[in-house]
């Protein structure tokens, strides 16, 4: 039985772990030079829905699908920044709800049937973006209120 601690553990190279701090840094730092574009371009024509559909559509679906997107403070840091910015473009690609009147009938019907069965899947909002985002987070009966105007509004739009 030893009465001391053990001394012949190998030693920690100070050396090495302060040059790989500062290339850390470093990076971080040239990473905030990369700049992403945060826009919000106009409004077009927004979907019109019932007013209580409406509010649940932006609190939980309007920072990625719309031109009306909250940047917080985090979409201003790198690398951060270049998720978010992705994300956003790719939810707008998929469905902008400012741009609503610029799609034809059919995009709409398809666009809400697609909706309406993520959102059944539970696709929608992803889970990292409810994680941040808690006001996002709906209930099931908020879900099925979305879900059901989606189908409903897209079957009277026809397929």
């Amino acid at each position: 039985m030893r009465l001391f601690p053990r001394t012949d553990f190998p030693q920690l190279d100070v050396t090495r772990l302060g040059i790989a701090a500062i290339a850390v840094t470093a990076i971080f730092v040239g990473a905030q030079l990369v700049a992403v574009a945060r826009t919000n371009p106009a409004v077009r024509a927004d979907v019109a829905a019932p007013p209580e559909i409406a509010v649940l559509l932006r609190h939980a679906c309007y920072d990625c699908h719309s031109h009306e997107t909250a940047w917080p403070w985090y979409s201003r840091v790198a690398p951060v920044s270049w998720f978010i910015v992705y994300d956003v473009e790719e939810g707008r690609r998929a469905l902008d709800f400012s741009a609503w009147g610029t799609y034809d009938r059919a995009q709409r019907a398809k666009l809400l049937r697609e909706s309406a069965d993520e959102i059944a899947e539970g696709e929608m909002a992803p889970w990292y973006y409810r994680l941040v985002h808690p006001d996002a987070r709906l209930t099931a009966a908020e879900q099925e209120a979305i879900r059901a105007w989606c189908a409903a509004r897209s079957a009277r739009l026809g397929d």
